[in-house]
């Protein structure tokens, strides 16, 4: 079944070391949850941090899952000592949905998003995301509707492309940019459709397929994706990885297609 259970599986439960600013204990009305997963994000989280705080104006919190950085992310998120701002260390635990599935779980806002953290995403955008979430269960960042573009070297926009039009063709449901990896989200849509806590971008692509099958509203606002200024991209592919990765992303949207959703 397609539940709220999945969220409260963890795969890495404890695992990893929960380290929180102490502030108010009541969840405020309206609360808003940013979840940020990162990997050796040390000289760009603070600054992605503060564009989001400054950019939502509802209350927030922002929940940092770290997958224990070798640069030490999180002892930056830890010095920050704010109050809206969680970080969650985890030892020996890697991989970006099963991140993003523990800050759903750490999560008490009322509406929930993600994003990167390397400020290829604009914090700027997240404000008209949550105002669009107002008349659709799910409101995504996505650089292939008018208005929305794509910054980054020819050949990682070939590989994204690609890969959008085969999950199109695959999935159907009329969404345009099936790996955006940018969301907000009403949080009654997860007492529906669990997100798998595993793989890179294919998690995003089956989380969107199941929840359009629930006649869930999905709507894609335009973005500009940039190249990160500072360190590496770890989605960067080379030849090899782009036909490695674009089996598996097949293997995964036929199963997801031929899942029954309950």
């Amino acid at each position: 079944m397609d539940g709220a259970q999945g969220l409260l599986r963890d795969p890495d439960a404890g695992l990893g070391q929960a380290a929180t600013v102490p502030g108010e204990t009541q969840e405020p009305r309206g609360l808003v949850s940013i979840i940020l997963p990162t990997y050796n994000e040390r000289e760009v989280i603070a600054e992605t941090i503060e564009a989001i705080l400054g950019a939502v104006a509802a209350p927030v919190e922002v929940i940092v899952v770290d997958d224990d950085s070798p640069d030490e992310t999180w002892r930056v998120v830890e010095a920050m000592q704010d109050p809206r701002v969680k970080v969650v260390r985890r030892p020996g635990t890697r991989g970006l949905a099963s991140a993003i599935n523990r800050g759903l779980i750490e999560s008490r806002g009322e509406l929930v998003g993600w994003m990167d953290a390397d400020r290829s995403m604009p914090p700027s955008t997240l404000p008209l995301l949550i105002e669009r979430v107002k008349e659709h269960d799910i409101a995504i960042g996505s650089r292939y509707v008018p208005g929305g573009r794509d910054d980054r070297p020819a050949f990682r926009v070939f590989a994204s492309r690609l890969i959008n039009r085969l999950a199109t063709i695959v999935l159907g449901s009329g969404i345009l940019d099936y790996d955006s990896g940018f969301i907000v989200l009403h949080r009654r849509v997860l007492d529906q459709v669990t997100l798998m806590p595993t793989g890179y971008g294919s998690y995003f692509m089956e989380f969107l397929y199941a929840c359009r099958r629930k006649g869930l509203s999905v709507c894609e606002i335009p973005y500009t994706f940039s190249e990160r200024v500072v360190g590496v991209s770890k989605s960067a592919p080379n030849l090899w990885q782009f036909l490695t990765n674009g089996m598996g992303y097949l293997t995964r949207l036929v199963v997801a297609r031929l899942r029954k959703i309950d």
